[in-house]
């Protein structure tokens, strides 16, 4: 039950024996987070709304893994991820039914966050898998599905990274040292028929682990086609303003994503995961990717999804993330987690508000049994800037908050 002796990397983990047959699981994940913010705890993420209650996740998940453990004949899977729940505004992808969020700015939402086949290819260097569809991120200590964290929130870096991307993505087992992940993408969390994703994209990641088995290093670009931000006009609302009818302006973050990530493992009940992260793009509207709730509606902009499109921020806008991970085992029930989390975003393009923060966040992790978990977090964090206050919808510089989630998994993962 502490975390697991993989290290981060690939979906399907080539050699690694595997369950045959079609599953359906999935897991329910309710949770509160009380916080001294009363509007909204952005940019905490996934859990920005305060003091109340919410449903978090509940996922069903239907797949078939491909047989890797041999190297005599092809294999193929599939997997197929629904997602509802309030996360859903984390994880939509812009064309995968994403007017709930960037249109209606729905609280609660579904989102398929998952859809693809892969086939598996075993004399293609010492084993490869070719993933088709829409699939999860590479890079990344943490996930977007609960199960696979180590804390019930997430860091400020990865509330402004990428989630899913749609494309082609190849994982070979160059040795029993060296993984590549290679392939092509309609830029991050974008589907390739959205009118602002006709750039393919490239992606190219190696992974190491050391001899002794102790270290682990992943690094490479997640995201990169060297263009710019780009927007597009589909539909009309009127303009109270202007008393006419204007058109919307719709477009979406294009990232250009470096990642690297290095664990080490102490021992058996012991280890640490440290990551970094330089993103950047340009002339991008500050908040980046546009929510048009706001104007569309004539709305309040809600939990911090933006209300159109900001200000133009010509030319380069980069930001940098860093976070680590200690990870303890205490118990054969409970492990015990500290994360030290740190974001630089200096003209405000991914969190709209021009500043680094800091989070300090100390949390347990405990299984009543294999399919019932719970994680009571305390969580501290602030805006350095003097005099920008991204919390509690634009008004303060800080946050508390105290939380807990409880996973109840089902069917035959």
């Amino acid at each position: 039950m502490f975390p697991s002796a993989d290290f981060p990397g690939p979906a399907y983990l080539i050699g690694v024996p595997s369950d045959r047959g079609v599953r359906i699981y999935g897991w329910i994940d309710p949770g509160i987070e009380l916080s001294t913010s009363k509007n909204s705890n952005y940019p905490l993420s996934y859990n920005d709304v305060p003091n109340r209650p919410e449903l978090d996740q509940a996922v069903v998940r239907i797949d078939l893994e491909p047989d890797t453990v041999q190297q005599n004949h092809f294999s193929w899977g599939f997997r197929f991820t629904s997602l509802y729940g309030v996360d859903y505004r984390y994880t939509t992808s812009e064309g995968w039914l994403s007017n709930q969020l960037l249109l209606r700015d729905q609280t609660n939402g579904y989102d398929p966050v998952e859809v693809y086949v892969v086939g598996y290819f075993p004399r293609f260097a010492q084993g490869t898998t070719v993933q088709i569809g829409r699939y999860i991120s590479p890079p990344d200590i943490e996930a977007n599905l609960a199960p696979q964290n180590f804390l019930y929130t997430h860091s400020l870096m990865f509330t402004f990274d990428c989630y899913t991307q749609t494309g082609v993505l190849f994982t070979s087992v160059l040795s029993p040292y060296w993984t590549l992940l290679y392939g092509v993408h309609a830029q991050t969390d974008t589907a390739p028929w959205n009118p602002s994703s006709h750039v393919p994209t490239g992606l190219l990641i190696a992974r190491f682990v050391s001899h002794t088995n102790r270290d682990s290093v992943m690094f490479g670009v997640d995201a990169f086609n060297g263009e710019r931000f780009k927007t597009y006009v589909d539909g009309t609302y009127y303009s109270e303003a202007a008393r006419a009818v204007e058109p919307l302006v719709w477009g979406h973050d294009n990232l250009q994503q470096f990642n690297s990530t290095w664990t080490h493992v102490f021992n058996a009940a012991l280890q640490n995961e440290l990551e970094e992260y330089y993103l950047y793009t340009y002339d991008a509207p500050q908040g980046g990717t546009i929510n048009n709730y706001n104007v569309a509606t004539g709305g309040p902009v809600y939990l911090g999804a933006g209300g159109g499109p900001g200000p133009l921020l010509p030319g380069m806008s980069g930001a940098i993330g860093i976070v680590d991970y200690l990870e303890a085992q205490v118990s054969s029930r409970d492990f015990a987690s500290f994360r030290t989390d740190y974001l630089n975003d200096p003209r405000g393009w991914r969190s709209g508000f021009a500043t680094s923060y800091g989070s300090l966040t100390w949390g347990v992790t405990h299984h009543f049994s294999g399919v019932f978990e719970i994680r009571p977090e305390l969580r501290i964090e602030r805006a350095f800037r003097p005099g920008i206050t991204p919390y509690d919808d634009g008004t303060k510089s800080y946050q508390t908050t105290l939380g807990v989630d409880a996973i109840a998994s089902f069917g035959n993962p």
